[in-house]
């Protein structure tokens, strides 16, 4: 193997390591973002018993 073909490996391996870390952030930022939107529902106050409980669709 020429030193070219061995650079070129290891730079293809480098690449695809830092795009899997980038990948991971942000699944980690949009899952913590998830989880703190779905914690601020339990938060929010109750509805009107006969406002906002249902939803009519009408075709």
């Amino acid at each position: 193997m020429d030193m070219n073909s061995i650079m070129s490996s290891q730079l293809r391996s480098l690449q695809s390591t830092v795009q899997m870390s980038m990948m991971n952030k942000a699944l980690s930022i949009e899952t913590s973002a998830v989880t703190e939107m779905l914690s601020g529902l339990e938060n929010q106050p109750t509805a009107h018993p006969y406002k906002g409980a249902s939803v009519d669709i009408k075709a």
